[in-house]
C-alpha cells in the first residue's frame, strides 16, 4: 500500500469573485490526495493509515494507476468496523463507479454534482483517469453565495428536455454577470461553448440509456460525438445552431447495415432533442443523420486525403466545415489522432489551401472611402446595422485557420492559432497584437449585442447598430476592421502571388 501526496492548488473564498467559480478549473480548487491505495490492498491496512492521515476518505486505483472506486469515513462506519475482517480487500467495501471530474473541467460543475448526489468529496482526475486531487463540497461552498448557487443548479440541471433548455437560458443571464464583472469576451464564449458541450454529453447519455431500455443494447462500437465551427474552436456566442458528426471505431464491413443502423438512430434522437432545447437544426445538415458527417476512423482518414486532393468548391467547403471539430462525447481519442492526421495532410496540400482560399477568401470588409463604415441599407429589418460575424469576424477566423492549416499548427481556437503564428513567425508581433486585439473586439461587440436582443426579445443574430456605440468604441471597431482588410492583403498574396 502506498500514500501519494498531491500539490494543492486551491484558492480561498478571498480571491474569487461573485462570478469567479464559473471561469475556474477544478484543478484549481483541488486539495491534496491523502491517501490513494490499489484495490488489493487489505482493510485491515487502508483503516489505520486512513486514521493516521486524518483523511475523511481513500481512493482505490486499479494497477494502472486509474480511478477505480473510493471508501469514505462513511463507508468506514457502515461497512467495515465489526462487520468486515482485516484481510477483505477494500475493493470489496468501495463505491464503485465513483463520482469524479477532470481537472479542466469547470469547478462549478463538480459543486453541482455533490449537491446533487449528497457527496462530501470528489476525486479529480487527469485525461488517464488518474487521481490528481480531491475536491471537498465544504471548501466548494465557501466560494459561493446564495445567488451563485441558484445560478449553478440551474446550468447543472438534470437532462429533461425542460431543465436543458432552462440551462440555455441561465447561459444569458450569467454572460451579463460575467461581461458586468469585465471578464473578456472570448473567456465567455469559452464557457458558454462548455455548457452547451456539457449538453451535449447528456443528450446523448440520456439518448443512449434509453435505447438500451428499449432493448436496443449498447453502443456497437466505441465511437466520439464531433461539435465543428465555432463549438470545435471554444468561441460559441450565445445560440449557436448543430454542426455535429459522429467518429466510429473501424468494424468489419460485414457488420455495416447493423452497425449504422445503431448510430443512425442515436443521431436522429441527438439531433432532435438538441432541437427542442435550443440549438437549432443546420440548415446546411452539418450533422451526425447525415452519412457525410457520420463515418470510421479510417473513412474519416480516407475522406479528408480525399478532400485534399480535389480543386472545386464542394469539396472546400465540406472541408472548411469540418476542420474546427473536437469531441465532446465518447473517445475523445478517436479526435485526436484525427486532429494529427489532418494537420499533418494539411500542411502537405498546399494546392488545395490555394482553392480553399478561393472559395473562403471573398469575404468584403465593411470600410469604404475614408474608412467609413459601409452599413446595410433597407430590406430584411437591418437598415443601419452591421453583419459584424460575415463582414469581420469570419474573414479573420477562415485567415487564422488558412495560415494555421499551412503551417502545420494543430490549434483550433482563433487566438491560440495567432499566437502559435507569431511564435513561428509567419505573422510579425505587430500583426498578432492587432489581430488578436481585433478578434477580442468583435467578440465583445457582438456578445454584447446578443445579450441586449434576448433581454429585449429581439432576433439574437450576428448584427450589430454602430450607430449607438460611443466614439472610442467606433474608433475601435474600425481600427479592427482594417487590421483584418491587411489581413485579407497578406493572404492574397500568401495564396495566389498576387501582390496587386
Amino acid at each position: 500500500m502506498r500514500i501519494v501526496r498531491f500539490h494543492s492548488s486551491f484558492e480561498s473564498s478571498a480571491t474569487v469573485s461573485t462570478t469567479e467559480i464559473f471561469r475556474k478549473l477544478a484543478g484549481m480548487f483541488m486539495k491534496p490526495v491523502t491517501l490513494a491505495v490499489e484495490a488489493g490492498s487489505r482493510c485491515g491496512d487502508v483503516v489505520p493509515a486512513m486514521a493516521e492521515a486524518n483523511g475523511s476518505c481513500v481512493l482505490v486505483t486499479d494497477r494502472d494507476g486509474r480511478l477505480a472506486g473510493i471508501v469514505t469515513d462513511r463507508d468506514i462506519a457502515r461497512r467495515v468496523t465489526f462487520q468486515t475482517p482485516p484481510d477483505v480487500p477494500i475493493s470489496a467495501v468501495m463505491t464503485a463507479p465513483v463520482h469524479k471530474i477532470g481537472q479542466l473541467d469547470y469547478a462549478y460543475r463538480a459543486v453541482a454534482l455533490m449537491r446533487r448526489h449528497n457527496i462530501r468529496h470528489i476525486p479529480v482526475v487527469d485525461d488517464d483517469d488518474r487521481p490528481v486531487g480531491l475536491l471537498d463540497l465544504h471548501d466548494a461552498l465557501a466560494l459561493t453565495s446564495d445567488q451563485m448557487m441558484v445560478q449553478i443548479d440551474s446550468l447543472s440541471a438534470e437532462g429533461t428536455q425542460d431543465s436543458l433548455r432552462a440551462v440555455k437560458t441561465a447561459q444569458v443571464g450569467l454572460a451579463q454577470e460575467l461581461f458586468d464583472e469585465h471578464v473578456p469576451a472570448h473567456e465567455i464564449q469559452q464557457l458558454l461553448t462548455d455548457i452547451n458541450n456539457d449538453i451535449y454529453r447528456r443528450v446523448v447519455a440520456s439518448a443512449l440509456k434509453a435505447m438500451e431500455a428499449e432493448g436496443k443494447g449498447t453502443a456497437p462500437v466505441e465511437f466520439a460525438v464531433l461539435v465543428m465551427g465555432s463549438g470545435g474552436r471554444g468561441e460559441n456566442f450565445l445560440f449557436p445552431d448543430q454542426d455535429n458528426g459522429f467518429i466510429l471505431a473501424d468494424y468489419p464491413d460485414a457488420d455495416h447495415t447493423a452497425i449504422d443502423a445503431f448510430f443512425i438512430d442515436l443521431a436522429q434522437r441527438m439531433t432532435t432533442e438538441l432541437d427542442a432545447i435550443g440549438f437549432p437544426l443546420c440548415r446546411g445538415n452539418v450533422m451526425a443523420v447525415n452519412p457525410v458527417w457520420r463515418k470510421t476512423a479510417t473513412q474519416w482518414r480516407d475522406q479528408t486525403v480525399m478532400w485534399s486532393r480535389k480543386r472545386n468548391f464542394l469539396a472546400a467547403r465540406l472541408f472548411d466545415l469540418f476542420f474546427d471539430f473536437r469531441s465532446v462525447s465518447g473517445r475523445h481519442d478517436l479526435a485526436f489522432q484525427l486532429r494529427r492526421h489532418v494537420t499533418e495532410v494539411m500542411a502537405r496540400s498546399q494546392g488545395f489551401l490555394h482553392e480553399l482560399y478561393r472559395n473562403t477568401g471573398d469575404h468584403g470588409i465593411p470600410l469604404g472611402w475614408f474608412n467609413r463604415l459601409v452599413l446595410e441599407r433597407g430590406g430584411e429589418g437591418h437598415n443601419g446595422r452591421l453583419n459584424l460575424k460575415l463582414g469581420a469576424l469570419l474573414p479573420l477566423v477562415e485567415g487564422m485557420r488558412l495560415l494555421a492549416l499551412k503551417s502545420g499548427i494543430a490549434d483550433t481556437t482563433t487566438l491560440g492559432r495567432i499566437a502559435a503564428l507569431g511564435e513561428r513567425e509567419v505573422l510579425a508581433p505587430d500583426d498578432c497584437d492587432y489581430l488578436a486585439d481585433a478578434f477580442r473586439q468583435f467578440t465583445m461587440f457582438l456578445l454584447r449585442q446578443q445579450i441586449e436582443d434576448f433581454q429585449s426579445d429581439r432576433e439574437v443574430g450576428y448584427y450589430i447598430y454602430p450607430n449607438d456605440m460611443l466614439k472610442r468604441e467606433h474608433d475601435q471597431l474600425i481600427d479592427a476592421l482594417k487590421s483584418v482588410d491587411n489581413l485579407k492583403t497578406k493572404l492574397r498574396v500568401e495564396f495566389t502571388a498576387d501582390v496587386f
